[in-house]
């Protein structure tokens, strides 16, 4: 209307219409179309410009044109079918056409195709408006867990072990954490909330999350049944639990954006880097999620971080004396190499040999294992997760297996004197070798065999595999073989590209042959 309104000062100057269009920045049409109508208006140019906006508007623009009767009853017809258009499509292998084409046969005048997929995408546009809500500070967090995956190698097999992904954030501040963890089941998920409410400082006064099996037995719309571990849980922490709605992600829409958000600014600056260790991925995911917390907002000064620390923060709940541990409890007994079986994930742990053929209790949780016989603990071990693997105290061992060693002076003092007469680099690596396993005898048999390749190929090959193979991440017997076998440790650092060129030969053709 502004315009409009230089249009009726001009004309009252007496300018031109080209020269109106210029000065307003509007091409000569509509500026002839909107003149014509104020001069043939019952109005003077005095009288124009005391009107409203409103009554000048009836007067510049064309009144709207009526919709026919007949076409009024076909949109209504059409909007009366929208809602089952709508619900129809997230069936599998519906389509558009598909339902075209039997809304034209039960009607009576009906739409083309090309009009129906217009009016179906406006309504579909109508029927998923977002609302925006206003969070209270410290009243709930979010919890949900990534769809991608983040992963580790394990050293001593070379396998790629995938960590699901936790993510949990404060709507009010978007505060956000985030954690890998060795698997989805409950105890890891109850890992991951007491590490979510140290990393807040604070407990907040509902959490909610998603139907996941681990964490609702029973999904309800109104009261959906809780497992009994996060019960005990919320009881420890004094937090309500709350559950969304079954397939309504939008329930918990800032958990939502967050795990969004985390594959730009964590997933991939981390997307190029090795790790061996969940709790050496944690470090990486925790150093990406600072940065994030501490980031400014889009078109605001301020961060997620800042605002947590001054709006938040303080109406936070205390933290209870003690993180809530969920522990298990089962009997066993000490078989005949003085271990015992957790059938959770088929890991053997030793215990004293003199309590071969009893019958113990295994208390343990996700990081440690308890061992007790008659109430009083006889071994302690850290959890791990690898299947039918072995973790062996040598305490535990009876004299004369530990002997066992010993007489034939293996000990790694033993390896790591004779890899020191070879060279610096055998030394190195003979020690990564011994430090792979937890039980240091395990890894004898490395290192004999190590030692054997310093008679079958000299000191100076092996003190060359060695040196490239401490570039890697790997140190095991095969690694140092294989470079001896194919000769890679006669290689210098630009000859391994000489491999790929073609050697002379008499029957090659140079440039010179096709002058």
């Amino acid at each position: 209307m502004q315009q409009i309104r230089t249009i009726i000062q001009l004309l009252e100057k007496g300018y031109s219409l080209r020269a109106i269009a210029i000065q307003i920045g509007l091409s000569r049409q509509p500026v002839t179309l909107y003149a014509a109508r104020l001069i043939n208006s019952a109005y003077c140019f005095e009288a124009l410009r005391q009107l409203s906006d409103a009554d000048l508007a009836t007067i510049v623009y064309a009144p709207e044109v009526s919709v026919p009767l007949a076409e009024n009853a076909r949109r209504l017809e059409f909007d009366s079918r929208m809602a089952y258009f709508l619900s129809e499509l997230k069936r599998t292998g519906v389509t558009r056409l598909l339902l075209w084409e039997e809304y034209r046969k039960e009607s009576r005048n009906p739409f083309r195709y090309t009009q129906f997929c217009i009016l179906l995408k406006q309504g579909s546009n109508t029927a998923n408006a977002s609302m925006h809500l206003v969070h209270a500070p410290a009243a709930m967090v979010m919890v949900d867990f990534a769809g991608d995956k983040m992963s580790y190698v394990d050293r001593s097999t070379g396998e790629v072990i995938l960590c699901p992904v936790f993510v949990a954030v404060l709507p009010f501040s978007k505060y956000t954490f985030v954690m890998a963890l060795q698997d989805s089941s409950i105890p890891q998920v109850i890992k991951a909330l007491n590490a979510c409410m140290k990393y807040f400082g604070g407990v907040p006064l509902s959490l909610k999350t998603d139907n996941m099996k681990q964490v609702v037995t029973k999904s309800c719309r109104y009261e959906p049944l809780f497992s009994e571990a996060l019960k005990q849980w919320a009881l420890h922490y004094n937090i309500t639990l709350l559950a969304t709605r079954v397939a309504k992600p939008k329930d918990k829409g800032a958990v939502e954006n967050e795990v969004k958000i985390a594959y730009q600014r964590i997933y991939a600056p981390l997307r190029d880097e090795q790790f061996y260790h969940p709790d050496q991925m944690n470090q990486a995911i925790t150093k990406q999620l600072d940065l994030h917390n501490e980031k400014l907002f889009q078109l605001k000064d301020y961060s997620r971080l800042q605002q947590f620390i001054q709006d938040e923060k303080s109406l936070l709940q205390p933290l209870p004396a003690e993180a809530f541990v969920i522990r298990h409890q089962v009997l066993a007994k000490v078989q005949k190499n003085y271990h015992i079986t957790l059938g959770e994930n088929y890991h053997h742990y030793s215990v004293p040999y003199q309590f071969i053929g009893k019958q113990v209790s295994a208390v343990y949780d996700s990081d440690v294992v308890e061992i007790y016989y008659q109430h009083k603990r006889i071994a302690l071990h850290r959890r791990s997760y690898k299947k039918h693997d072995f973790t062996t105290i040598g305490d535990h061992m009876p004299q004369g297996h530990q002997h066992f060693f010993e007489q034939q002076g293996w000990t790694p003092a033993y390896f790591l004197d004779q890899a020191l007469g070879i060279g610096p680099a055998v030394y190195s690596y003979m020690d990564a070798v011994l430090k792979g396993r937890v039980f240091t005898e395990q890894t004898y048999n490395a290192c004999r065999g190590i030692l054997r390749l310093h008679k079958q190929y000299g000191p100076h090959r092996l003190q060359a595999a060695c040196t490239r193979a401490l570039t890697g991440n790997i140190f095991n017997y095969r690694t140092i073989q294989n470079i001896l076998i194919s000769k890679q440790d006669q290689l210098c650092d630009g000859d391994q590209f000489d491999l790929f060129c073609l050697p002379d030969h008499p029957n090659l053709r140079g440039p010179d042959t096709y002058q």
